[in-house]
């Protein structure tokens, strides 16, 4: 076993990832950077190494600075929580040339499963169902006539895509131009890649998601399913598992896909394959995360199986300790992101200060976190406080219990995403459990106030210039922030100086 490791992450996965270490007696290194100086995760680390400013592509995203952290502590491990560096085959590839051992796949298996076309095509070889549609990157005229031979609706997707980005729904041929061009355009400055391909619109689908863990043996489980349909443009917001109205059939065969899935591969650790399943409960291979899930604490909440502890044990060499006949779902969890948003404001990031922070406890509440109070939400990542996790013997007690949870969660000095989770989970459709990804849009105007008037581009464009505004207002509170700011004003971006000051800050560590 590893006798150090060296989380390549901030907030509250790498707080999660020190713990599973300290349990197993493993020393921690931390890495942040200048404006996490005094985040929680360097806190709970043995040793803590800066690696750069605040943006993400001048720090965490740097990997040869972190194999140098690696060597110079002395770890021999690197674990790469979600997000940053988690899902990039290259570091992975770094880590082996170097004698580190990556705490995931081998990189030529990140490249298989993150390319999305390849991954269609792997799994179509390895019979695992795939959404209708295209298995090859297409020029625009070629998805012109390939929607024009099946006829909306459809999805254009980026093939280097996930979380949404670079996705774009033609319900009509008249949108289909448009579409494509803010497709690729999104697709290129989110992945530096602006392939596309085409699928089929699932109508009425639901994400459903499963766990698998595998080692380097040839064994491999599935860790059964969790419901991921309860999402805000294409970001998901609240998680269950087991799923809702899954049968022991469908569990079964989805299970068996997902395990066929990671051995068409010789995948090792813990990944998750994300299918689409329609109204007539026929499932679809969507895609494969090849990391730990923002989610994966429902599943351990159900089984009682230790996510990240069988990742470091497995990485290490060591077989599955436990077999598919040994797991078995035991009650019900739900999860709530709880980020630095305001929902009465579209959803407008709420950077700074905590000035309180008094989280829920109490029977079957488990709270992720990566702040405490006094702590500060920046500019420059994700803005997660929070990940509230709740468990009940059936659904209808774990409902019960984050309703209770939600109502005793306190944040001062931000603004939280907890009054809208308040909204949804009283409402019917969500108590019936009979929902689909649509359910926000269709049944809480898409969140307070409703969607931006003139669609996703506009939405995320309100998005970008309220983000850079609420970054210009963090920044004033803070005089190292205001002169840096006043830097970029002096003329340093060029042209319009608070345009290139929104592009700064909004270089960010993303989740899924």
């Amino acid at each position: 076993m590893f006798k150090k490791v060296l989380i390549a992450n901030r907030g509250e996965i790498a707080v999660r990832v020190m713990r599973a270490c300290r349990e197993m007696g493993i020393k921690t290194v931390a890495v942040f950077s200048d404006v996490d100086r005094d985040a929680l995760h360097v806190r709970f680390a043995d040793e803590a190494y800066c690696i750069g400013p605040p943006p993400a592509r001048e720090s965490y995203l740097i990997g040869e600075r972190i194999i140098e952290v690696a060597k110079k502590s002395g770890a021999e491990a690197i674990h790469p929580g979600y997000g940053f560096l988690s899902e990039r085959g290259p570091f992975a590839d770094l880590c082996a040339k170097e004698g580190v051992v990556f705490i995931g796949p081998r990189g030529d298996v990140m490249r298989t499963m993150g390319d999305k076309v390849t991954a269609r095509q792997t799994m179509e070889k390895a019979g695992v169902p795939i959404v209708p549609g295209t298995t090859e990157r297409l020029t625009d005229e070629a998805i012109t006539r390939w929607v024009r031979d099946i006829g909306p609706p459809v999805m254009i997707k980026a093939a280097a895509g996930g979380g949404g980005k670079g996705m774009r729904l033609v319900k009509v041929e008249s949108e289909l131009e448009g579409a494509i061009a803010r497709a690729r355009s999104e697709a290129k400055s989110s992945f530096g890649d602006d392939s596309l391909y085409v699928e089929k619109f699932v109508e009425e689908p639901r994400h459903i998601e499963i766990q698998i863990l595998a080692d380097s043996h040839g064994n491999a489980v599935h860790l059964f399913e969790r419901e991921c349909s309860i999402q805000r443009r294409h970001q998901k917001v609240i998680e269950e598992a087991p799923g809702n109205r899954i049968s022991p059939e469908l569990r079964a065969k989805m299970g068996e896909a997902a395990v066929a899935a990671a051995k068409a591969v010789d995948y090792v650790g813990a990944g998750t394959c994300e299918f689409l399943v329609d109204k007539h409960d026929h499932f679809y291979f969507l895609e494969m995360n090849t990391r730990v899930q923002v989610e994966h604490a429902i599943t351990e909440m159900i089984t009682g199986v230790d996510i990240v502890k069988t990742m470091i044990r497995v990485a290490a060499g060591e077989k599955l300790p436990f077999a598919q006949d040994d797991l078995a779902i035991n009650g019900h969890s739900i999860e709530a992101r709880i980020y630095a948003e305001d929902p009465d404001a579209n959803f407008v990031p709420s950077p700074g200060e905590i000035v309180v922070y008094r989280p829920s406890a109490g029977p079957g509440i488990r709270v992720d976190s990566g702040v405490y109070q006094g702590a500060k939400v920046t500019v420059f990542y994700d803005p997660m406080v929070a990940k509230l996790v709740v468990w009940g013997r059936d659904r209808a007690e774990a409902i019960e219990r984050l309703r209770r949870a939600l109502s005793e969660f306190v944040v001062k000095g931000i603004k939280t995403s907890i009054p809208f989770h308040q909204k949804l989970v009283h409402h019917p459709k969500f108590l019936e459990g009979h929902y689909d990804t649509g359910f926000i849009e269709q049944h809480m105007a898409g969140g307070k106030g409703g969607p931006v008037p003139g669609g996703d581009e506009d939405a995320a464009e309100a998005r970008r210039v309220a983000f850079m505004m609420a970054a210009i207002v963090a920044y004033k509170r803070d005089k190292q922030r205001a002169a840096a700011a006043t830097a970029v004003a002096s003329g340093s971006g060029g042209g319009d100086p608070w345009k290139s000051f929104g592009r700064r800050v909004q270089m960010r560590g993303g989740l899924r």
